[in-house]
């Protein structure tokens, strides 16, 4: 379905903006379900856009930049639209601003909002970009996107940020709300412990409110412990309604970013699991992954059926009751970090700069030159994150008891696929309980209704997925010119 349509409850009153749409759809009683999708070839992109929309599912639209957009070699770009050549991503700094424009006429509007992803530490000309063609949400942060994707030193990418910010956030004198989502929650997807992760998203909101945004959201990239999780969505909730009271906000959870489940049996039941997750958590949007993840980029089809997946799990959810969350020192790691940032200087670049040259911010495993590097991460038996070693972050004396070992190189490669792990071997043993005795080998589960099904004995050696149909990948391959818009690329 397009947009609110999907939402129980009938027709609402339509405010503009992405947080509006949003917070109308929180207010509905759903949860926003959005893909990532990117194709450099405009009808593709508009195609890929409308089966968004139509969707059975409440869902915002997404369009993902190419990487020579986001590393600012517009050239590049313009190159290989020229060539033919692939890119990994839509160019909306290389097509003319009336290609795009007819890309987005009669899809996005008010009942279906577009953000534009990108991952650019320095992000100017995206910007621009998209608010030339209409737009005006989109996501980053001055930490989330240099220190896990690019060289820029901290303190540029700061000052990019800061006027990028300050470009967003001008449209408002003409009635616009733009808004702008932290990354901040995510960082490097895994092995990341939970107060870091909240500690990142809340300063790099403040930092887009220092800078004239007045709607925007704070990110948490699911992890391997749904407890952990838990407790962790519920704090950062809680410390962005306490230091952002007169800021539109909501919380994006991204189903796991780290190595994926292999079976389509295991990585449906992941994100079915984050759609959960989000819902009983209060996060208002979920960025989905397929069951190609594993694999490859995915098709579009995919991504509809990845959306229609959560929502369904999510539209389950709301049935339950909440559960009780208890309290193992996530917050009082959160707010210290937050705590020591802020005192540093009343400019949140500027103390974002000095907190990570002096150590109070250190992100496990990020090779970085402004990242100290001394911050180092556990996997528990039990899937849930742990500091190995905090490095000069303040929070030593709130992790009490003693640490974990610091992982070898063995064990930080078991720590990278304990959810591929996992999931995949749930998947197994789902199947084998469903049907015992069947030689399920060679058979794709994606469609198995798991829900009720006891999964904790787990036998990997089943699932064959490797017959994947690439019809239709959202990886466009042949930008051709967009003949049927009625416009030229150049």
């Amino acid at each position: 379905m397009s947009g609110l349509a999907a939402a129980p409850g009938g027709s609402l009153p339509a405010r503009a903006g992405f947080g509006a749409f949003v917070a109308r759809a929180r207010s509905a009683g759903a949860l926003v379900v959005q893909p990532r999708m990117g194709m450099a070839d405009p009808l593709r992109m508009r195609d890929g856009l409308l089966a968004t929309r139509g969707a059975d599912a409440v869902t915002v639209g997404t369009i993902t930049l190419d990487s020579y957009t986001r590393t600012g070699d517009l050239a590049a770009a313009r190159r290989a639209l020229v060539d033919g050549v692939g890119l990994n991503g839509y160019p909306i700094a290389g097509h003319p601003a009336d290609v795009t424009r007819a890309v987005l006429r009669g899809v996005a509007g008010e009942g279906f909002p577009v953000q534009v992803r990108h991952g650019s530490a320095r992000a100017e000309h995206i910007v621009r970009a998209l608010l030339a063609v209409g737009l005006d949400a989109t996501e980053g942060g001055p930490v989330s996107y240099c220190l896990p994707y690019s060289r820029t030193p901290l303190r540029e990418a700061v000052e990019s940020w800061r006027r990028s910010c300050e470009l967003l956030s001008s449209i408002r004198e003409f009635g616009a709300e733009p808004h702008l989502e932290t990354f901040g929650g995510c960082l490097m997807g895994q092995l990341c412990p939970p107060s870091l992760l909240i500690a990142v998203s809340v300063l790099e909101a403040l930092f887009f409110r220092q800078h004239g945004l007045r709607s925007v959201s704070l990110s948490y990239a699911q992890q391997p412990d749904p407890r952990q999780d838990e407790e962790a969505l519920t704090v950062l909730g809680r410390l962005a309604g306490e230091l952002l009271p007169d800021v539109d906000h909501h919380l994006v959870l991204y189903a796991y970013m780290g190595v994926f489940p292999r079976t389509p049996g295991g990585a449906r039941l992941l994100l079915e699991d984050a759609a959960r997750l989000a819902v009983r958590t209060g996060a208002a949007r979920l960025i989905v992954k397929t069951t190609a993840e594993a694999h490859r980029i995915p098709t579009v089809a995919e991504n509809v059926r990845a959306l229609e997946t959560a929502a369904a799990a999510a539209g389950a959810e709301h049935a339950r009751p909440p559960l009780a969350v208890p309290d193992t020192g996530i917050e009082a790691e959160a707010r210290a970090l937050i705590g020591a940032v802020l005192e540093l200087d009343a400019d949140i670049g500027r103390a974002l700069v000095r907190a990570f040259a002096a150590g109070y911010l250190d992100v496990p495993y990020c090779l970085h030159p402004d990242n100290a590097g001394r911050a180092r991460s556990s996997l528990g038996p039990d899937g849930r994150l742990h500091w190995s070693d905090v490095g000069s972050m303040p929070i030593a004396a709130r992790s009490g008891g003693p640490r974990p070992p610091i992982l070898r190189s063995a064990d930080l490669l078991g720590a990278l696929s304990h959810v591929q792990w996992s999931y995949d071997s749930r998947a197994a043993d789902t199947l084998a309980l469903a049907a015992p005795g069947l030689d399920t080998s060679g058979l794709d589960t994606s469609g198995l209704d798991t829900s009720g099904l006891d999964t904790s004995r787990l036998d990997t050696s089943v699932l064959d997925t490797s017959r994947l149909d690439t019809s239709d990948l959202a990886l466009d391959r042949t930008p051709a010119a967009p003949r049927e818009l009625g416009l030229t690329t150049p």
